[in-house]
């Protein structure tokens, strides 16, 4: 590993009105002709690896988290989610350190519903006012009355299918002008507890969590799409749902009118050799309302930028393009507008896409896309070639010593688009909110019976919030795969390349995933019933 020194840099993040003082990454200067690694052509494994370290990744999240400190966003502060000053901030981060490595970067547009936080208090029987979110595609509206509980299972083991069906609003009182539709999540979509509801005559809908497992417990949140409510529909703890549905319960609910706003994708160009042929990787730039998300997903992100600043001075065979991807949080929105605005050609001349979303998660699993669908059979069509990517990752963890298993390939984060494309894709991940097992913790180590990541989608995803052995071989990972694949993606999409320079890096065939993993215990890391990567649920 080479030496790191820090130096003190201030980088004026414009369109935020933020000034920060940063330490940014910088190298002492190489055996290797006396050029640091900022300097040199990375061009071999042995340079590029020496040169993505951990400490230089981490500079990377340490300033995520303060711009998400520094922002006083007024509706959504110390968070860099989209449409907000942290998002902004963090896409001024990004560009002017690719610009000043000499990329070609284009932030492109992307159009968002931004919606306003949530307001859910108890009026009777006691006084509180709980956590929420708004439903995506939840209608507006201030709504004080009855809350009436609807089929509800609040004891073990709590196997809900509330909402579920018309029959059970029969016989509930929804007469007034503001009554309240109290549901819990399970065994259908959300959208249909909600379209029940209204047709029964809820003038506002609460969604709390089902409460049967530990990763049920918090806020439910998610989306209705394609289905628009016409009345506010908000989320709630298990706990919260407890207390209101309690003998006399009053509530006021209130889902402001959303607004549209614009963010940008950043995207940096290495043009090489073959500009036909284009591996790309990309990460999601945003975080969720509620923090800094400095694991989701700072890590990919992080682990992806200095990735790309060490191969500035790279000379590809390939042309390599990174993009950071705005409104993830929100239903996939940035990746899905590039995706959709490349015509069928520049479609085409992207040989693969490599995803990185958490990667560092504080009570991992270290998993790859399963494309061969070895342990999990995919919910989509793959892509020819994904295999490929998939061979590439668990070889290198079996060269290094690191036990893996497989995720499914679900299409539920920044993929999906290029997959929807037909485009072979793959990625890394570590795990979010399902809970780890004592065959796992044997494993990897860790805590079972906890989360993978217990600050998933929390104000506490911050700096203390990342698995440091884990996001050391991932980022090392990430790295080895964009410089083997921009020098040839024969073993993809069968287009001829070069050898990477120096040494032969043999490596083994893959050791094989550690089948920790049941189809019923939640997607490899990621519960089944989410429509992609993170909280915007469509299934209860």
């Amino acid at each position: 590993m080479s030496q790191r020194r820090t130096t003190s840099r201030a980088i004026a993040l414009g369109s935020s009105g933020l000034l920060l003082a940063l330490a940014l990454p910088a190298t002492a200067a190489s055996a290797a002709g006396g050029k640091g690694c900022d300097d040199r052509n990375n061009n071999t494994y042995a340079k590029l690896l020496e040169c993505v370290t951990l400490d230089g990744v981490l500079e990377h999240e340490r300033a995520f988290q303060k711009i998400a400190d520094n922002s006083t966003d007024p509706v959504y502060p110390d968070s860099r989610a989209a449409g907000t000053e942290g998002y902004a901030a963090s896409v001024d981060y990004v560009s002017e350190l690719l610009e000043d490595a000499g990329y070609e970067v284009t932030k492109t547009p992307v159009e968002f519903r931004f919606d306003y936080p949530a307001v859910l208090q108890q009026l009777t029987p006691t006084e509180a006012e709980y956590d929420s979110g708004v439903f995506t595609n939840s209608g507006a509206g201030d709504v004080t009355g009855r809350v009436v509980p609807v089929d509800l299972a609040l004891a073990p083991p709590r196997a809900s299918t509330s909402g579920c069906e018309a029959a059970d609003f029969t016989g509930l009182d929804f007469s007034g002008t503001s009554d309240i539709a109290l549901v819990q999540r399970g065994t259908c979509n959300f959208a249909v507890k909600v379209q029940n509801a209204t047709a029964a005559g809820a003038e506002a809908v609460v969604i709390f969590n089902q409460g049967n497992t530990p990763d049920r417990e918090g806020v439910a949140l998610g989306t209705l799409a394609p289905y628009e409510a016409t009345v506010p529909v908000v989320g709630a703890s298990f706990a919260a749902g407890e207390a209101l549905a309690a003998a006399g319960s009053t509530a006021r609910v209130q889902v402001r009118q959303p607004e549209t706003r614009t963010d940008y994708n950043v995207i940096a160009e290495l043009p090489g050799e073959n500009t036909g042929n284009v591996v790309m990787a990309g990460a999601h730039l945003d975080s969720v309302p509620a923090g800094p998300g400095i694991n989701d997903n700072g890590s990919g992100s992080s682990a992806l930028l200095e990735t790309a600043l060490m191969m500035a001075n790279s000379k590809p065979q390939n042309t390599i393009r990174f993009g950071w991807w705005a409104a993830e949080e929100l239903g996939l929105l940035g990746s899905a507008a590039y995706v959709e605005g490349l015509s069928q050609e520049e479609r085409d001349r992207i040989a693969l896409y490599m995803n990185y979303d958490m990667v560092a998660s504080p009570n991992y699993v270290q998993m790859v896309y399963d494309s061969d669908q070895s342990t999990w059979t995919a919910p989509v069509a793959i892509p020819d070639g994904s295999n490929a990517i998939e061979d590439l990752y668990e070889s290198y963890y079996t060269k290094v010593g690191v036990p893996y298993d497989d995720a499914e390939y679900s299409g539920r984060s920044d993929y999906e688009a290029f997959i929807l494309a037909d485009i072979p894709s793959g990625g890394l991940f570590t795990g979010a909110e399902v809970v780890k097992t004592e065959e796992q913790a044997a494993i990897w180590g860790g805590t079972a019976g906890e989360s993978f990541d217990p600050c998933y989608h929390q104000e506490c995803d911050t700096i203390d919030n990342l698995a440091h052995d884990a996001f050391d071989v991932n980022s090392d990972l990430i790295a080895f795969a964009m410089l083997t694949f921009s020098y040839s993606t024969e073993s993809v999409n069968g287009v001829p390349g070069k050898e990477v320079p120096g040494p032969p890096f043999e490596l083994p065939a893959p050791a094989g995933p550690e089948g920790t993993f049941e189809e019923a215990a939640g997607g490899g890391g990621l519960a089944h019933d989410h429509d992609h990567h993170h909280a915007h649920d469509t299934v209860a």
